[in-house]
């Protein structure tokens, strides 16, 4: 009989915040903090709120003015990238010490897959693991990270929101669902906690009188079908049952690098999706060359409302930094998948891949490719890097591509 599978997940705790006060502990330190995508007078978002602040109300995602109004004494801080990015890399070290496989799922999240540790680690329960595990990052790194952990990749997702109650004082920052307890763990899960369920999908489960997993658990499949189809009904009944099948894939995000975003309603406007698109992509070529990266592969995903995924790449002759050559290419790829199935999109996703060290960035072009549009000169490195520089300065907002004003 096989095993039941042994996965974590590990979830910094309040990255961008913690990670700000690591690198200034005299002007971060001070609380209550906000890590901030623009500044104190902008229309920015809030990246991460400390604990302090979150007393207050304020929450990821909110606009900056409305965080400011709810705790007027908090510090602003801009997002400090290339310190986040070290972080990212010495606490997966640890892991990878710890993990035959760690899959980073973001800048502060990883996936650890322990089958096959069972006797290195003498038979010690996977709660015994998480915690040494948790105790090794903290000692190495100076940041706290929670971990949730179970037979699948969403039970350990769905448990580390347990956990992170650890975090803030009220238990232990770890929380493992036993093998055999995952459908009376998901019995107290809301339907809205499960990821993918987006505001759209739970709209139309709220109308159905389904708020919880246990509304869901009281149906069969054939009735949510004639309800939901056959597609999403299936998805569905195997969420509820905490049933997950994807694999820790531990090279995947040493690949590439990506952002994608689910979005609050479905989309169909392809002047919106392109709006979207440039939003990302802009994000994702800041992290390429904060990374010291350059990519010669673009690849743009999109999630149709009916949970089909579909995707589209093209490779370049060489490895590129600017956003002008990205978004060139992910445009066309995003118009081909448009092409190909024009109906609502729930996700939208870029990804760069094909990475290598940015040796040439301060190089000319020396050789004509077929097309001038996929060519990347020395002109636009120097804007893309101009555009760094004032980022980093006065914030993500501090300079936005003409699309997004």
């Amino acid at each position: 009989m096989e095993s039941p599978r042994r996965i974590l997940l590990a979830d910094a705790d309040a990255f961008f915040v913690a990670v700000a006060r690591h690198v200034d502990p005299d002007g971060a330190g001070r609380e209550p903090l906000l890590i901030v995508g623009g500044t104190r007078e902008s229309r920015g978002v809030v990246c991460s709120a400390s604990y302090e602040t979150r007393k207050y109300g304020v929450r990821s995602a909110m606009p900056i003015s409305r965080a400011l109004r709810l705790c007027p004494q908090a510090v602003c801080v801009p997002v400090p990238r290339k310190a986040c990015m070290q972080k990212h890399r010495e606490i997966r070290a640890v892991l990878e010490r710890h993990a035959p496989a760690v899959e980073g799922a973001s800048i502060d999240e990883w996936y650890l897959d322990l089958a096959g540790t069972e006797a290195l680690y003498h038979n010690e329960s996977l709660s015994e693991t998480a915690a040494r595990i948790r105790g090794d990052v903290i000692r190495e790194t100076g940041l706290s990270v929670s971990f949730g952990g179970g037979t699948s990749k969403l039970i350990a997702k769905l448990a580390v929101e347990h956990a992170k109650h650890g975090a803030s004082g009220h238990g232990t920052g770890v929380h493992v669902v036993p093998a055999g307890e995952e459908q009376e763990f998901m019995h107290g899960i809301a339907l809205a906690e499960i990821p993918l369920v987006g505001p759209r999908f739970q709209e139309r489960l709220a109308r159905l009188g389904m708020r919880t997993v246990p509304d869901v658990l009281q149906y069969d499949e054939r009735t949510l079908t004639q309800w939901l189809g056959e597609r999403e009904a299936a998805w569905l009944c195997d969420r509820v049952r905490g049933i997950d099948s994807a694999h820790v894939e531990p090279h995947l995000d040493a690949k590439s690098i990506s952002r994608d975003e689910t979005f609050p309603l479905d989309i169909d406007d392809d002047a919106e999706l392109r709006k979207e698109l440039l939003a990302l992509l802009t994000r994702a070529a800041a992290d390429l060359r904060a990374d010291g990266l350059a990519a010669r592969t673009v690849r743009v995903k999109i999630r149709d409302h009916d949970f089909r995924t579909r995707q589209a790449s093209r490779t370049l002759d060489r490895p590129v930094i600017a956003d002008r050559v990205l978004l060139t290419v992910a445009q066309a790829l995003l118009q081909r998948l448009r092409a190909a199935r024009r109906v609502p999109a729930r996700l939208l996703g870029v990804a760069f891949s094909s990475l290598a060290a940015d040796a040439t960035a301060d190089q000319l072009t020396l050789f004509e490719a077929r097309d001038s549009r996929f060519v990347e000169t020395d002109r636009d490195r120097s804007i893309a890097r101009v555009v760094d520089r004032v980022r980093a300065k006065f914030g993500d907002k501090g300079i936005l591509p003409g699309g997004l004003i």
